[in-house]
């Protein structure tokens, strides 16, 4: 069990927000000046910054994928950092899909400040 307001704990309650698809709540949980980075367009992502960007980058991640989920393989923080492996599952055209990846958290001030993600394949 994690402490309340540990940088595993608001990362989990991210998460937690993320996949009820909860923009609210994933935003209530990031610093207004956040940043995220995307695993798209490879080969280096979309670097998004702010709080108005990175919400709109969650809107339009759930309109596209309104079945997305993931599902955490291992979580742990050391410092203001938290790594999470994942397993990010859809569904497009009917067909299930999957693909595996790595986030790279920074929290500050029980806040998200970072979002880092990457993705293998």
């Amino acid at each position: 069990m994690t402490q309340p307001g540990s940088v595993v704990d608001v990362v989990q309650r991210f998460n937690d927000a993320f996949n009820r698809h909860d923009v609210d709540g994933v935003m209530a949980l990031m610093s207004p000046d956040c940043v995220f980075e995307n695993t798209r367009p490879a080969p280096d992502g979309e670097r998004v910054e702010g709080h108005a960007r990175v919400r709109a980058a969650w809107e339009l991640f759930f309109a596209r994928s309104p079945h997305a989920h993931f599902d955490t393989e291992e979580i742990f923080a050391a410092g203001d950092r938290c790594v999470v492996r994942w397993v990010y599952s859809w569904v497009k055209d009917g067909k299930r899909g999957h693909v595996r990846g790595v986030d790279l958290f920074r929290v500050r001030d029980g806040q998200v400040a970072e979002k880092l993600s990457y993705v293998k394949g």
